[in-house]
C-alpha cells in the first residue's frame, strides 16, 4: 500500500515550514509568544485536531502531527506538543461542560499542559490551562505552584506542578491512555523533523567544505554515510506516519505502532545527530553552530514520553 500526504496535507506542511523558516529562532530558550499566536491565528495549528463543535478546525490528529514535524525541523521552541496532548486527553476523557469550556481556548492558542503522575510537565510553567489525570479521575488544576526544571535542551521546557485547586472534569484512565499515545507519536514526529534538519545541514556543509582541493561531499566514504542517514530518516518518517495515522483513526494496532515509532525515531535521531556532529568536524562542537542544538534535542526527545527501551518492552507484551 502506498502511503503519502494528500495535496492539502502537503500544502499544510509547506505553509508551516515557510512561516517557521522566516520567523523561528532555534537559539531562544522559551517559545516566541508572537510566533505562536501567528501560527494559531494564520494557520490554526492548535485547532487542527479539535472538532468544529469546540471551535476547532475539524481535521484530525494526523494533520496536527504534520505541523508538529515541521516544528521539529525548525528546532524552535513551541508549545504545540503539550497543547496537542492536552486537547486529545480532554477529547478522550473530559465531560461535555469541560470540553466546551477548555477546548475553544486551546484552539485559539492558550498554551495547555498535561500532568501525568509525578513526572516533570512539558510546558507546565508556561501553560494557561493545566489538566491532570490519574486512576482517580481527570481534573483541571488552577492556581498551582509551578517550578521550571533545568534541562540539557532548554527548548524542551519542563516544570513541576504542585498544589492548586483541582476540579473533577472526567475520566482519568481514558484521558491518560490517549495522552500517552499522542505524546509518543508527537515526540516521534518532532524527532523526524529534527533528523531532517540535521541531514539538510550536513549535506549543505559537505558541499561547501573543501579539503584536498575538492568538496568533502564528493568523497565516496562520506556519501555512503549521508546515504545511510537518509535511509534512517525515511524509515523513521514511515514509522512516524504509520503510527500517527493509526492513533488518529484509533486503529486496533495503534498502541503497538506508537511504541515502535517512539523507539525507532528516537534512536534514528540519536544516530543522525551523532553523524551530523562527526561530519561537520570541529565546528560542530562550538556554541556558534546549530549542530549542538540538534545533539541536545536528540537527547531530550529520546527521553520525552518514554525512552526507547521502555517502548520496546511494551511492544513485547
Amino acid at each position: 500500500m502506498e502511503f503519502a500526504l494528500s495535496e492539502e496535507q502537503q500544502e499544510l506542511a509547506a505553509t508551516v515550514r515557510s512561516l517557521l523558516a522566516k520567523r523561528a529562532d532555534p537559539r531562544v530558550e522559551t517559545y516566541d509568544e508572537s510566533l505562536w499566536q501567528t501560527l494559531c491565528e494564520q494557520i490554526g495549528v492548535a485547532a487542527l485536531g479539535i472538532p468544529e463543535d469546540y471551535d476547532g478546525a475539524g481535521f484530525s490528529l494526523f494533520e496536527s502531527i504534520i505541523a508538529l514535524e515541521e516544528v521539529g525541523r525548525s528546532l524552535a521552541p513551541c508549545p504545540l506538543l503539550s497543547s496537542l496532548v492536552t486537547s486529545e486527553a480532554l477529547l478522550a476523557g473530559a465531560d461535555e461542560e469541560a470540553k466546551k469550556r477548555l477546548l475553544p481556548r486551546i484552539a485559539r492558542g492558550a498554551v495547555a499542559a498535561f500532568v501525568d503522575g509525578d513526572a516533570p510537565v512539558l510546558d507546565g510553567d508556561l501553560a494557561a490551562i493545566v489538566v491532570a489525570a490519574s486512576a482517580d479521575g481527570l481534573v483541571e488544576v488552577t492556581d498551582a505552584e509551578t517550578t521550571w526544571t533545568p534541562t540539557m535542551d532548554q527548548t524542551i521546557r519542563l516544570a513541576t506542578v504542585a498544589g492548586g485547586t483541582r476540579t473533577a472534569i472526567g475520566d482519568g484512565p481514558a484521558a491518560l491512555a490517549r495522552a500517552r499515545l499522542v505524546g509518543a507519536v508527537g515526540t516521534a514526529a518532532l524527532a523526524v523533523g529534527c533528523a531532517h534538519r540535521a541531514l539538510d545541514m550536513t549535506v549543505s556543509y559537505t558541499k561547501e567544505r573543501v579539503q584536498f582541493g575538492r568538496p568533502i561531499g564528493s568523497f565516496q566514504a562520506l556519501k555512503h554515510r549521508m546515504a545511510d542517514m537518509l535511509v534512517e530518516l525515511e524509515m523513521a518518517r514511515s514509522a512516524s506516519w504509520a503510527a500517527s495515522y493509526a492513533v488518529s483513526t484509533r486503529a486496533d494496532n495503534a498502541a503497538q505502532l506508537a511504541h515502535v515509532a517512539k523507539s525507532y525515531c528516537s534512536e534514528a535521531l540519536a544516530h543522525i545527530a551523532g553523524e551530523t556532529v562527526q561530519l561537520h568536524g570541529g565546528i560542530a562542537i562550538t556554541w556558534e553552530h546549530d549542530a549542538q542544538l540538534v545533539f541536545k534535542r536528540a537527547h531530550a526527545l529520546r527521553h520525552l514520553y518514554g525512552a526507547p527501551h521502555e517502548h520496546r518492552a511494551l511492544v513485547a507484551l
